[in-house]
């Protein structure tokens, strides 16, 4: 719980004595600057900066990089330096890349010393004067008037009708009315804390004084400051999965250099030969592209992405939605559209719906599913009267082109309270709201709202000259005023029957987490009143109204596939329990899980809640401190977490989860600068596009490791069972080290690109603990590398044993027979089933891959100068059909053993 927590239930005398300052007179300048040595500057402090060549330098710490420069070495040495130009260019292209990253990841701070305020009206030497935010100290008395942004944390002693929007602090979509009134309650949220005011949210209505209490990083901003700085950003599963690959891999090269080494030696071949093979095996065995292909992968990725409104700022962060078991979801303007709405009223007895949402002014009126005209309806027409003339707001609309053939398009916005921005909306939907109506009323008194009061009352005066004082407030205070009654557009008396069935219908908007205002009117006779009090009284009760904050259209059905998918999906919200609850429970969001709020979770210990957070679905009136602790319990029980918000309270638990999304239309800048993903139309249905692209990357980067790693294991079987049967070399280096660069390049960039598999979305995320080799990658690596080796060194063996001494000839149909067999083995990668299961043609980027491939191939094998540098002759007809018969038999081999042994069932129990 906050630290200023603790002035809630404090009255205004004891905050002043604390602080030891007089209201009235405020700081002296010598106290003020003896406090401010104290406390330093009201500034929110940035960590400790790493010097960008530090940053850099960094980037080559990656045990898949050393691995890389070693290969660079090692093809140094051969001689070989376009080979070691490459991999070079590839580890600074990855370094590059993630220093990138890392300077923009830590901009949050910066972002957040932005919403400080840069100047404060402030009580010193008893005259108020203007001084540098920075410059406050506690103590420090600070007047505040409407648009004002907070200086500093403040503990209000005086209000007049305040009201503090803090949604990008507490998640809440309405305005706090504040009051200095001591709290005494025990563990108040947030959000509930009325007599404090914090650094970074807005005056939006009213004046005020505080005492600041908290300057800086004592600030509740500067606490979420404090945890962004201390969150560590996780690792994603993509980047586990590579730095365990890049280990495997470094030691089996290690292995196979010596291995290869001491059995050719042991065979009588010449040792120096025998090194260079088996440091190109090394080099074989690490596939140097990978790094490379990995990022061109996720590149193209994101550019799909954005043209379905997803940004990613994150490249790795791509692939961890593929595994994403949980979505974190703040509820205000993310699962809900962030503009109260008015949904339903109750006039003459009986209930009305309002269709439409937002600020849009179109919608019917229904009853029991039938069109209510206003024509016909006068109870109903006055209290949208009521709604519309006792009310500050504007609504206003805004043209706005999408597109250059696409006609304007009217855009609407509230300016004022968004809940008297929502009763402007229906009385528009009432056609109340042209100009026509309001003209013909001119206000001659307001007696604004109040929170002692509860109410607001405007005296109207027609321009036929009748005078009406429309009041609209809380039901529970308005009914007290109200002597009257108005049914089918009659004053009746209001009896107490009537008056409990208002009660009762207030009672039961409100379980539907509505926000409920009662109207009312009375017919004006005389003078202006002077007072409220006697303005206020013997009123005709008109009717109710409530509002909420709709959810978006299209989330319910992006949840539904979510669940589909296997990822459930949670509300985290710093709203109130109630409305959390309604809204969930409209989006199908609470499907049997349980609900909790702030306080209870305060209460309970990290394993407690560890082992409870499993079945809860729903938080309400939590912290940041809280948001983050729900991330951290979810990923301690093994769950890989999405969390999307929007405001600064959202920023430390998207920058812990493993994949941060912020709302990039009403999102903060915050919130922005910690996220992985932002969401360019703050649509939730966006994410559902965003973790089937995810799905489908990681796949895609799956499926040409397998293609990588089998075609490698085929080198290396080729020239280690050679040495084992004691026959020549059948590759030699430069060969080796060819295939590697050339012929597995190309493919596997193309199958960075594949079409997703129809059952994407079908299938539950994959264990973010599995390795590289698991769903079947790890068998298909082995036979088919298998099958590749065996067929690759049967051509080389028939070639050999025919003519002995045209061993140029047999590492030639060696060298043509590994290289097609890899280039047909690509197709039977495309799926998790069988080479026949995918149309070979419904990738054209793989086919032309393929194509270039054999081309390049055929070019090292029939032009002359090429052929001494490759070690290459020309074959005849008779050895090409050879090499298409070797090449061919490994994938049709293992695919017809894939349909009769049951891999596609092995595959499916290992995913999920």
């Amino acid at each position: 719980m906050s630290e200023g927590y603790r002035y809630v239930d404090w009255d205004v005398e004891r905050v002043a004595s604390h602080f030891k300052v007089e209201p009235a007179e405020g700081l002296d300048d010598a106290e003020a600057s003896r406090r401010l040595e104290q406390t330093g500057p009201n500034q929110l402090a940035e960590a400790e900066r790493i010097s960008p060549v530090v940053l850099l330098l960094n980037q080559f710490k990656d045990f898949m990089v050393l691995v890389l420069l070693a290969a660079t070495l090692i093809s140094g040495l051969l001689g070989e330096y376009t080979d070691a130009i490459a991999i070079i260019a590839i580890v600074i292209l990855n370094a590059v890349l993630g220093f990138v990253q890392e300077v923009r990841a830590e901009k949050s701070l910066s972002a957040l010393r932005e919403l400080s305020a840069p100047t404060a009206r402030v009580m010193r030497n008893g005259e108020w004067v203007r001084i540098q935010a920075a410059h406050l100290v506690p103590g420090d008395i600070v007047s505040l008037e409407s648009g004002d942004r907070i200086p500093a944390d403040l503990r209000l002693i005086q209000t007049s009708n305040m009201y503090i929007e803090e949604s990008a602090l507490t998640g809440e979509s309405v305005p706090t009315n504040k009051t200095p009134a001591t709290i005494n309650k025990d563990d108040v949220p947030l959000g509930d804390q009325k007599n404090m005011a914090f650094l970074g949210t807005m005056v939006v209505r009213g004046t005020g004084l505080g005492i600041v209490v908290h300057t800086g990083m004592e600030t509740e901003m500067g606490r979420i400051a404090h945890l962004i700085q201390t969150t560590e950003t996780m690792q994603t599963p993509l980047q586990r999965r590579l730095e365990q690959l890049g280990k495997v891999l470094i030691i089996v090269a290690l292995l196979l250099t010596a291995v290869v080494v001491v059995t050719g030696i042991i065979h009588g071949h010449d040792a120096y030969k025998m090194f260079l093979a088996g440091v190109s095996l090394a080099v074989a065995a690490i596939p140097e592209g990978l790094p490379a292909i990995v990022t061109i992968a996720l590149a193209l990725g994101v550019q799909r992405m954005i043209k379905r409104q997803a940004i990613v700022r994150k490249l790795p962060s791509v692939e961890t939605l593929g595994c994403a078991s949980i979505i974190c979801s703040d509820k205000t303007g993310t699962l809900t559209q962030n503009k109260m709405t008015v949904t339903h009223l109750w006039v003459d007895r009986h209930r009305i719906e309002l269709s439409g949402s937002g600020y849009q002014p179109e919608g019917n009126f229904l009853s029991n599913g039938r069109e209510v005209h206003l024509e016909k309806e006068a109870s109903l027409k006055r209290l949208l009267e009521v709604a519309v003339l006792c009310n500050n707001a504007r609504l206003i609309g805004e043209s706005a082109r999408e597109g250059l053939l696409r006609r304007k398009q009217e855009k609407w916005r509230i300016d004022g309270d968004p809940t008297e921005g929502a009763l402007l909306v229906a009385g528009a939907k009432g056609g109340l709201g042209d100009n026509g109506f309001l003209q013909s009323w001119q206000r001659i008194q307001e007696f604004p709202f109040d929170s002692e009061r509860k109410m607001m009352s405007v005296l109207m005066e027609h321009r036929s000259g009748k005078r009406v004082l429309f009041t609209k407030g809380g039901p529970d205070v308005l009914l007290e005023r109200c002597t009257h009654i108005l049914q089918n557009g009659r004053t009746v008396p209001l009896t107490e029957s009537l008056r409990a069935e208002v009660i009762q219908t207030n009672e039961a908007l409100a379980k539907m987490a509505l926000r409920n205002l009662a109207f009312a009117y009375r017919d004006w006779q005389g003078a202006s009143p002077n007072h409220d009090r006697s303005a206020e009284r013997n009123l005709v009760f008109v009717g109710l109204a409530g509002m909420i904050d709709p959810p978006r259209e299209e989330v319910k059905d992006a949840i539904r596939t979510c669940r589909r998918a296997g990822i459930r999906t949670v509300m985290i919200t710093g709203d109130h329990q109630t409305t959390a609850v309604a809204i969930a429970q409209q989006l199908g969001i609470l499907q049997g899980g349980e609900t909790i709020n702030g306080s209870e979770i305060q209460q309970m210990s990290d394993e407690e809640f560890s082992r409870k957070a499993k079945d809860i679905h729903v938080y309400a009136r939590v912290s940041p401190e809280h948001k983050l602790r729900i991330v951290k319990a979810l990923q301690e029980e093994g769950h890989v977490v999405a969390m999307t918000g929007d405001g600064v309270n959202d920023a430390p638990a998207i920058k812990a989860a493993d994949i941060g999304i912020a709302m990039g239309v009403t999102g903060t800048d915050v919130s922005k600068e910690a996220s992985s993903l932002v969401l360019a139309d703050d649509n939730f249905a966006t994410i559902v596009a965003a973790i089937e692209e995810g799905r489908n990357i990681y796949d895609n980067i799956r499926k040409f490791i397998s293609y990588l790693l089998a075609s490698n294991v085929g080198e290396i079987l080729v020239m280690f069972l050679a040495m084992l049967a004691g026959l020549p070399l059948p590759l030699v280096p430069i060969q080796i080290l060819w295939v590697n660069l050339v012929t597995d390049g190309l493919p596997a960039m193309a199958l960075g690109v594949d079409p997703a598999e129809e059952d994407t979305m079908d299938r539950d995320p994959r264990n973010s603990r599995e390795n590289i080799f698991a769903a079947g990658v790890g068998w298909k690596i082995l036979t088919r590398g298998l099958l590749i080796g065996l067929c690759t060194l049967g051509a080389f063996w028939v070639a050999y044993s025919e003519s002995p001494d045209d061993l140029v000839r047999a590492q030639t149909i060696a060298f043509s027979t590994l290289v097609m067999a890899q280039l047909i083995y690509v197709f039977d990668c495309r799926s998790s089933r069988t080479v026949f299961h995918r149309n070979p043609l419904s990738n054209p980027l793989l086919v032309l891959a393929v194509v270039s491939s054999a081309v390049l191939m055929i070019g090292v094998m029939y032009y002359p100068p090429l052929q001494p540098v490759f070690h290459t002759t020309a074959l005849a007809i008779r050895e090409w059909a050879l090499v298409i018969v070797a090449a061919a038999l490994p994938t049709m081999a293992a695919g017809a053993l894939d349909m009769v042994l049951p891999l596609r069932r092995m595959v499916t129990r290992t995913e999920r």
